[in-house]
């Protein structure tokens, strides 16, 4: 380990004006109670709610990426992060952010180089039944393709070291950057450790940012052709 802050939380944020704030507080409580040096880094991707000032006003940096896309704003955010750690997660509150020993500890460790969470649906309505069985068949299809042994390739909580962080060419603009990432982390002999981690369904009526056949397909090109 090699700098001083010891973790990263990178949060992609795209009108989450109600949300971001309970999940930068969880986060915050995380590094308090484990003692830890770290930032909370809000990579807002052209909000146009209320989410900078929130998440300003809990104590997050935030950072713009103007350019749509859950890659391009991820991308911008690991490049910003200056932690030996790097935990990549949704600020939807559908993930406990109280409890990221299972993703920080084997980081911190040295026991992998990228940490993967693995969804387990807790509440009802918390994934849907087409999201839950595309989400299957294209992380199928993704183990074939760049043998891993990865579960779930779509969990919005992850992490990676960052000398992972510097091995990684990520390139990729959309939600397939869940897949990229991955793939990049088999091309350079990463190894890749994964949890069980519980969903919980967003407690505010919100539309699902996710469309299943577009973002699907751009699933499927990439496997198929990278």
């Amino acid at each position: 380990m090699k700098n001083n802050v010891e973790l990263s939380i990178v949060m992609p944020c795209l009108n989450e004006e109600k949300t971001v704030g309970h999940c930068v507080d969880e986060a915050r409580a995380f590094i308090e109670n484990n003692d830890l040096t770290a930032e909370i880094i809000v990579v807002d991707n052209a909000s146009t709610d209320a989410s900078v000032s929130v998440a300003t006003a809990h104590g997050a940096t935030v950072i713009r990426e103007d350019r749509p896309g859950y890659g391009r704003a991820i991308r911008r955010g690991l490049r910003a992060a200056k932690g030996n750690v790097i935990i990549i997660c949704d600020c939807d509150m559908t993930y406990d952010l109280y409890n990221l020993e299972s993703i920080y500890e084997p980081l911190k460790k040295g026991s992998c180089d990228v940490m993967m969470g693995c969804r387990k649906t807790t509440e009802p309505g918390a994934a849907s039944f087409t999201h839950r069985i595309g989400a299957g068949v294209l992380s199928a299809l993704g183990r074939m393709r760049y043998h891993v042994n990865v579960k779930d390739f779509h969990c919005g909580l992850r992490g990676l070291t960052s000398e992972a962080n510097q091995k990684l060419r990520l390139r990729t603009k959309g939600m397939e950057f869940a897949t990229e990432m991955i793939a990049e982390a088999s091309r350079n002999s990463l190894t890749i450790g994964q949890t069980e981690v519980p969903l919980k369904k967003c407690p505010y009526g919100r539309e699902s940012k996710l469309r299943t056949i577009r973002d699907g397909l751009r699933h499927l090109l990439y496997i198929a052709f990278c």
